[in-house]
This record gives C-alpha cells, sequence and structure tokens, in this order.
C-alpha cells in the first residue's frame, strides 16, 4: 500500500517551521482566486471579440474551446514537471507562463489577429493547468488526510470568489467606454490591453512571491520502493477522473445555456439584461456553499456530502426540465449551491492514498477539466433537437455519476499485488 506524502524532513527544521501552516493555506488561496478570475473573464471577453472581428457564434466560442482544450493537452506533462521539480517550483512556473499568455494580449489587440488571440488563450489556460496540478494536491496533502476535502474547499471558495467579482471588475473595465463609442474602441482594443498588461504584471508579482517564499517541502514516500509513476493503476483516480469530466462539463454547461433558458417564455421571459443578473447568483451559491461546506466536511465524510450534493443537484435539474416558470429559474440557479464542494472533493477522493503518484494523478484529474469543452457541446446538440429544456438531461446524467462516485467509487482500492 502507498505511502502518503509527507513533509521533507530536511526542511522541518528549517523552511517548513519558518511559514505557519494557515500562512501557506493564504498564499496558496491567492492562486485560487487568481485562475478563478481569470477564467470567468473569458465569459466577458467572448462577447468583445466576436463584435470586435464580426464572429459567427462557432467561431466566437474557439476562445472556451482553446482554453479548455488546454487542460487535455498540458495536464500530463504538467504532473511529470511537477513530480520531477516539485510543487513549489511548479506553481513558479505556472504563474510565469500565465503572466506569459496575458502580455500576448496587448499584441493580440494591436494587431487584430483573432488567432493570436486564441494562442493567447492556449498559453495563459496552460499556465493555469500547470498552477492547478501543483497547487491542488499541495493543498489536498498539506495537512491530515482526514481533512483534505475541508482544505481543498476552503480554497476553492477563493475560486468562487474570484469568478463571482471577475465579470463585475471585467466588465466595468472593459466595457465601460465601449458602450458609447464601440466602434473606436473595438478598433483600439485598449480594454483588452491595459486590464490584462495589469493581470501579467500580478502574474509576475505573484511568481516572484512564490519563488522567495520558505514553503514547507513535500516529498513523495514509498518506503522501501522506488516511486510508483503509472497512478492509473489506482482505480479510485480513474473514476475520479471521469468525476471530474462530469462536474465541470454540467457546471459549465448550466451556466453557459443559463441565460438563453431564462429568456424562454414559458419560463421567465427575460431579456438578456435580465438574466444575466443571475449568473452571479450561480456563482455565488457554489462560492457560500464551499466556505460552508469546508466546515461540515470536518465533521462529515467528504464521501458522503458529496453524494448528498449530487443527489440533490440531479434532483433540481429534473425539477428545471418538466416544470415551468421561476421554479424551473430557481431550481436551476440552486445547482450552483450543490456545485460548490465537488470539485475539490472529488479531486482530494481522487488522489487519496496514491502516495508517490500523487503529482502524476494530479495531472490525470486535471486532464478531465476538458469536459468543460465537450459536455456544452454535445448539450447543444441535444438543445437542437430536443428543445433547450430537454437538453438538461445530460448534466443530470453526469450528477448521477457524481453520486455514484461519491458513495461507491471512490472508496475503491487497487486488488493486492496490483501495484507490485
Amino acid at each position: 500500500m502507498a505511502a502518503i506524502p509527507d513533509l521533507d524532513s530536511s526542511q522541518t527544521g528549517g523552511h517548513a517551521q519558518q511559514r505557519p501552516m494557515s500562512f501557506v493555506l493564504v498564499a496558496l488561496s491567492s492562486l485560487f482566486f487568481m485562475w478563478g478570475f481569470i477564467t470567468a473573464m473569458n465569459d466577458i471577453l467572448i462577447p468583445y471579440l466576436k463584435d470586435m472581428f464580426e464572429l459567427s457564434y462557432t467561431k466566437a466560442m474557439l476562445v472556451q474551446f482553446c482554453f479548455f482544450s488546454a487542460y487535455f493537452v498540458v495536464s500530463l506533462p504538467a504532473g511529470a514537471l511537477v513530480a520531477r521539480l516539485g510543487y513549489q517550483k511548479g506553481i513558479v512556473i505556472g504563474l510565469l507562463v500565465a503572466s506569459l499568455g496575458c502580455g500576448l494580449f496587448y499584441p493580440s489587440a494591436s494587431i487584430e489577429s483573432y488567432w493570436l488571440f486564441l494562442l493567447a488563450f492556449f498559453i495563459l489556460a496552460s499556465g493555469i493547468t500547470v498552477l492547478q496540478v501543483a497547487a491542488n494536491p499541495y493543498v489536498s496533502i498539506l495537512g491530515p488526510a482526514a481533512t483534505s476535502s475541508a482544505r481543498l474547499t476552503l480554497t476553492q471558495a477563493f475560486n468562487s470568489l474570484g469568478t463571482t467579482v471577475a465579470p463585475l471588475i471585467g466588465g466595468w473595465l472593459i466595457f465601460s467606454e465601449a458602450i458609447d463609442n464601440h466602434a473606436a474602441q473595438a478598433v483600439s482594443g485598449t480594454e483588452v490591453q491595459l486590464p490584462y498588461l495589469g493581470l501579467m504584471l500580478l502574474l509576475a508579482a505573484l511568481a516572484l512571491l512564490f519563488y522567495k517564499l520558505h514553503l514547507p517541502a513535500i516529498v513523495d514516500v514509498v518506503p522501501g520502493k522506488k516511486p510508483v509513476e503509472k497512478a492509473w493503476h489506482y482505480p479510485q483516480l480513474k473514476l475520479g477522473a471521469v468525476g471530474i469530466f462530469a462536474y465541470v462539463g454540467a457546471e459549465v454547461g448550466i451556466g453557459s445555456f443559463l441565460i438563453s433558458f431564462m429568456m424562454e417564455p414559458h419560463i421567465a421571459n427575460l431579456n438578456q439584461a435580465q438574466a444575466s443578473s443571475y449568473i452571479a447568483w450561480y456563482f455565488g451559491g457554489a462560492m457560500v456553499g464551499r466556505f460552508i461546506g469546508a466546515w461540515v466536511m470536518k465533521y462529515i465524510p467528504a464521501s458522503n456530502v458529496l453524494g448528498c450534493h449530487g443527489i440533490a443537484a440531479a434532483v433540481l435539474v429534473a425539477i428545471a426540465m418538466t416544470t415551468d416558470g421561476y421554479v424551473a429559474v430557481w431550481a436551476l440557479v440552486a445547482v450552483g449551491l450543490c456545485n460548490s464542494i465537488m470539485f475539490p472533493t472529488i479531486f482530494s477522493l481522487g488522489i487519496r492514498d496514491l502516495g508517490a503518484s500523487t503529482s502524476h494523478g494530479s495531472g490525470v484529474l486535471c486532464l478531465a477539466i476538458v469536459g468543460g469543452a465537450i459536455v456544452p457541446l454535445l448539450q447543444g446538440v441535444l438543445a437542437d433537437y430536443l428543445g433547450l429544456q430537454a437538453g438538461f438531461i445530460l448534466p443530470l446524467c453526469c450528477y448521477v455519476y457524481i453520486v455514484f462516485f461519491g458513495f461507491k467509487g471512490s472508496q475503491f482500492r487497487p486488488k493486492s499485488g496490483a501495484l507490485s
């Protein structure tokens, strides 16, 4: 049986004692906030770039495709990188790559190249992927295994805070002047350049900060054996990867169709501006739920909490599919509260007991975030053929799987001798 990663004994007498765990969690929480903020900014930029380059909806959605495809392309190499260099150096590299991606927004706007914008999105997401591969397991194993889900849920709450405030700040920065003088602003592109230059500098500053910090060094220890490199031997990881795919796909799918759903005459008959305000409730519920969940999972097993949240989410989606009016509206919005603990809990359960395979397993789980690109696309096909409301059957199926993983799949472990 693989051992749990531990603090480097060479560090515990020096660097590890220089920073209390509370300070380490605060520093790591700033990373979760930043990648939540940056990810939510995509929703602001898509309509801006669509008008700037006169794009079809299909071409405009290449933004999300390039962004989420980075998780699929980069996650496994990032896991190998973190395994070789360590979690702290992985965080620094991820921040620098993300900073480079933000910097590319300036020339993209200057020469008005949509394809350079897409490259910038891919590089930016690649840096965030490295950050996720390094930071998620670092938080998970930086303390007792029994409370790993609670720690990861708490830091993920700051990710939700980033997704909540980003549309407000980003919308003000990018659209404040473009509303009155859209054509000129679309040509100049200054609304995009200045915010992303600021993000570039902030990410670079964070990279310098984490390079200088003396954080506890986590090492993967398997007494008497060489480190296990093939994390695929662990069934909880494989099932957890499907869980991450399902969760991210369901969350992004619901968020992508939420405004259109509320504009339906038999649902709420809202206009776009009115419907968009409910997005804040959707993501705000996830933020509040994560703070509450971090406390709850100190007393209730994380797998049980996950299973119960999956049941609640599935029921709410079913209600939204079969009812009209504001009952359907608030049922779908309330799914955000159920989403709150899912990603960090699935992640921590998926890498639990992986020992020396933890960093590689983290890469596998981050690879599954590509569900955010695939599930919404398939949901769109269902909506075209069956109707918008019926299309939510796909997120419903995703939540049913999460119920299985919480109550059953997360408990599976390799058979005796499977790792030898």
